[in-house]
Parts: C-alpha cells; structure tokens; sequence
C-alpha cells in the first residue's frame, strides 16, 4: 500500500469513527473553558476600564487642566494602541474577518502573540472610551483559544480549523450568555456550512462558555429584552415596516463604514498612529459632552427601559450620534467590534419606530419593547445578512417563544432589502479587505513549491439545488485534481459512488484532498456545488 492511500485510509477512518465523534465533543468542552475563561476576564477587564474612565471623566470635567491632561493621556493610550497593533497587526479591527480567514486556511494566525495583543489593546480603547464592543474581539480571543487547545493535542490542519470554530462559538456565546446564538454563529458566519460534527462541538464550547461566565463567574447578561405579548395580527403591517426600514438602514450603516475607511486608507503617514489618534480625540470630547455615547453602548440600553419618558427626537439623535462614533472609531481600524453597538443601534432604532407608531397611529406604548427587539433583529439581519442567527438572538435575549414568528418575519424582510440594495454583508466585505490588504500570514504554499503528497483533509459539500454539476454522472464531472471522492450521502443513506452514479440535489459529498492544494480545490467546489440563488447573491451582473 502506498504511503498517499495508507494516508487516505487514515483520514477516512478517522472521520467516520465514533471514537473522533466523542474527541470532538471532548475538544469542544476544551475550547469552551479556555475560551470561556479568556473572554470572561476580558469582559471582566473591560468593565473595571470603562468603570474608571467615567469616574474619571466625571471628576475633572470643568477643570481645564484635568481636561488638558486627559486629552494628553488619549494621545498617549492611542500611541500604546498603535505599537501593540504595529506588533500584531492581526489585532487589527474587530477580530471577526481574521478568524473567518483563519478557519478557511488563508492566514496562520500566531495564536500566543494575539491572544495578548488583543487583550491589552481592548482594555486600552475601553479606558479610552471608544465607541467599541467587545463581541468582535470576543469571537477571535476565543478562536485563538482553540487553535492553541490544538496545537497543545497536536491535531491535524482540518481538525484545528474546527477548533478555532469552536472557539469563536465560545467567544460570541460568553459575551452575550447566548449560546445558541453563539453556535449558530459561528456556523452561519464564520464556518459558513452545516454538518453535524461541526454543530456538535461548537455546541458543547458554547455551552460550556455559557455555564463558565453565569455559574461559576456568576456574570450577569450585557443585555435584556424585554416582549409583554404578540402585536395583534391587524398591526402586522407594521412588522413589514420595521423590515423594510431595518433592511434600508442596514445597508445604509455597511456603505457609510466602507466609505469611511477608504478615507482612513488615504492617510499614509505614520499608520497606524495618525489613523487612531483621530477616534481616541473626537472620544475626549464625546466623553465631556454626550457621555452615553461612550464605549458599546450599556448606557443607552439603560436609558430605553424607559421609553416614555423618551421622545422621538432624542431618541433619533442618540441613533445618529452613536452610528457617527462608532463608525469613526471602527473605520480607523481600531481593535475592538461592533456587534454591541449595532445592537444597540438596534434598541434604538427600535425604540424610535416604537414610539412613532404609538403616538402616530395610537397603539399602546406597552408594546414598543416589540419594535425594540424587531429593531435589534432587522438590524443585525441587513448588516451581518445571518438572519437566522438575528432571530435566535432576539430569542435569548427576550425568553420568549412569541416573539419568534415577528422577528423572523423582520429578519427575513431586513436580509432582502439589504440584499436587493446591492451593499456588501459587512464581515464578508471586511473579509475580502484582509485578504488583499494581509497576504503576509497566509499558510498556504505558493504553486511552485507545494509539496508533493501533503497531509490529507476531508472535507464535505453539500450540492445546492440548482447547482452546476446537479444531474451529472460522477464520470461526467470536471473534478479538481488531486482529490478523492470517498462517499456521498443521499436521505440519510451512503453510497459508495460509481462514475455512473448521478448527482443529485442536497446530496454530501465526502472528498479527500492533500492540504496543499486545499485553496484551489475549495474554491472550485464551492462554486461548482453552489446552489443557483447563491450564484445569482455572489454574481449580481448575471441576473438577467
């Protein structure tokens, strides 16, 4: 037996192997107490910060030499910011493109370098009092979390991507003691397919995480919905309101972003220094004005628990003020996210449509936290476009079952405008961003020196319907080279496939590749299994 099949062999019985399944669950419950424990003393760390910077701000504020010293010590933490990213330059921004990049294979991230970095800098901008959240981050401290559980077990290439999905699961379930949300997550937006191994273990990260932070940590939620009772169905009309304005905003909120960092991209001198030292002043000046606008946005949830004693103008301004900031302080690429704020952009907007409809057409004000909720789901569903992800987060957020039939029909209107308005979903656009901007760290090898007989991966597809090669025979195929097609799953049953077995729709096919070849023969199947409503989404110049 040759050394490549003996490889193959091994692969193959490894996946379908009960002994893998239960490692994974294993693995997974690793990764959710070391990523778990990380982002609670960063939750931890971040409070304590933004605890003192408004003690701080609060005292000296009329003191024009306090002031004076402020603004000097905002120069100061911005320069501290700018060396640790000059250092790790993969603690650039939120945090979430890098581990998206990371799980499929196109940056090697240095695991003990960002895990640090990202920590330190979070602290910084939260002392700073940016208009930051700190899910983003979250997600890739507990992404590196698993790749470091894996490099400890010294697992295989597939496996460790795996782990860092798992850890970014655990990351997003910790930060907003969501752990279905967190799992979902980081199967809809990271991992972006489903397969039951994949589930399983980021489950039980999330789970863990989740039971780390409330149970032993004894951490309270970052935030609470509140959903009395179903609006009466004659007032649904206004949840296709709340999905068409959502759905407009969002793409709105992703085209005034991307603008912004195109002008940041011009300033070329000293970056990333004279890029951050921009959002740490314009916060000194925030801070002493419109202090509710500081850092997520935990200050704003607090003030719209109250919505009647809100108007409608002031809730719109602190909308506006809030998307302003963050999206000065995000743009200029400093480390920290924006998942909190745009929920929080959502509570808002939320609570603005809320109080328009109550005093425009009469309902009660008793159900604005509905339109608060719908707010945050339309929201997160036009910006991220991961709806299903938005409506299991409302979900947890609220505890109630009722509210799913309005959130999903919110997300579901939200995700096409946005879509239908031909604006980029913001991680896959910052996405694109780091891979042109950060070829430095890609792991892959270049086409002239890739070894010959590299470690073997198995990776799963599942062909959309509609997709190029559904209806064709095995043999009929242009397959990549260098693989090995080893199953392919049809209703639950496996077949082992013949060139005369045809392909069929929604059927798994289970393929063996050598690792070096892993980009290529990726992208090739993904297009070639990609349902046609997924080709049309990533081509719109081919709809008629």
């Amino acid at each position: 037996m040759t050394s490549d099949t003996r490889q193959d062999t091994s692969a193959v019985e490894r996946h379908f192997s009960r002994r893998f399944q239960v490692a994974l669950v294993g693995e997974g419950a690793l990764v959710g107490l070391l990523g778990g424990g990380v982002v609670t003393l960063y939750r931890l760390s971040l409070s304590y910060a933004e605890k003192e910077m408004r003690g701080i701000t609060g005292l000296i504020s009329g003191n024009l030499l306090f002031v004076a010293l402020w603004f000097l010590l905002l120069v100061i933490l911005s320069i501290c910011v700018g060396r640790l990213v000059k250092w790790e330059p993969l603690t650039s921004g939120s945090g979430i493109p890098q581990t998206n990049a990371e799980v499929i294979g196109h940056l090697n991230a240095p695991w003990y370098r960002v895990l640090p970095a990202k920590f330190i800098e979070g602290v910084l901008v939260a002392f700073g009092g940016l208009s930051m959240g700190r899910e983003g981050p979250s997600v890739q401290l507990g992404g590196m979390s698993g790749k470091a559980i894996s490099k400890l077990l010294h697992l295989k290439r597939g496996e460790e991507h795996l782990l860092v999905t798992c850890g970014a699961a655990a990351g997003m379930s910790a930060a907003f003691h969501a752990p279905l949300t967190g799992t979902l997550f980081a199967v809809e937006e990271i991992q972006k397919e489903f397969h039951a191994p994949l589930i399983i273990s980021a489950m039980t990260s999330s789970v863990v995480a989740d039971f780390l932070v409330s149970n032993v940590f004894g951490m309270k939620p970052v935030i609470r919905l509140d959903y009395v009772q179903p609006l009466p169905h004659i007032d649904y009309v206004f949840v296709l309101f709340v999905g068409i304005i959502c759905g407009v905003l969002g793409a709105l909120h992703n085209k005034g972003m991307f603008s912004l960092q195109k002008a940041y991209g011009k300033i070329n001198v000293c970056v990333p220094y004279v890029r951050l030292i921009i959002p740490f002043i314009i916060a000194g000046f925030v801070a002493l004005s419109t202090p509710d606008l500081l850092c997520g946005g935990d200050a704003l949830i607090e003030k719209i628990k109250e919505p009647a004693t809100l108007t409608e103008l002031s809730v719109l301004a602190l909308l506006v003020g809030k998307y302003a900031f963050t999206t000065v302080c995000f743009s200029a690429g400093t480390p920290g996210g924006t998942l909190f704020p745009l929920v929080v952009m959502g509570t808002l907007l939320g609570t603005f449509m809320g109080l328009c409809v109550s005093h425009l057409f009469g309902i009660p004000m008793a159900y604005v936290p509905n339109f608060v909720a719908m707010g945050v789901a339309g929201v997160f569903a036009s910006v991220i476009r991961a709806p299903v992800t938005a409506v299991v987060l409302v979900f947890e957020l609220t505890g109630s079952l009722e509210a799913l039939a309005a959130m999903t029909a919110v997300s579901v209107i939200s995700y096409t405008v946005a879509n239908v308005l031909r604006v980029d979903p913001f991680y896959d656009h910052l996405l694109a961003q780091l891979l042109n901007a950060l070829p430095i760290h890609s792991d892959a090898p270049s086409d002239t020196n890739r070894p010959i007989g590299g470690e073997k991966i198995l990776q799963e597809y599942t062909l959309g319907a509609g997709s190029r090669i559904e209806g064709m025979c095995v043999k009929d195929v242009p397959w990549p080279d260098k693989i090995r097609i080893v199953t392919i799953e049809r209703a639950g049953k496996e077949l082992i496939p013949t060139g005369n077995t045809r392909l069929q729709a929604f059927d798994s096919i289970l393929i063996i590749l050598d690792e070096a070849y892993e980009d290529d023969v990726c992208l090739k199947l993904d297009l070639m299994t990609q349902a046609a409503s997924d080709l049309l989404h990533h081509h719109p110049s081919s709809r008629p």
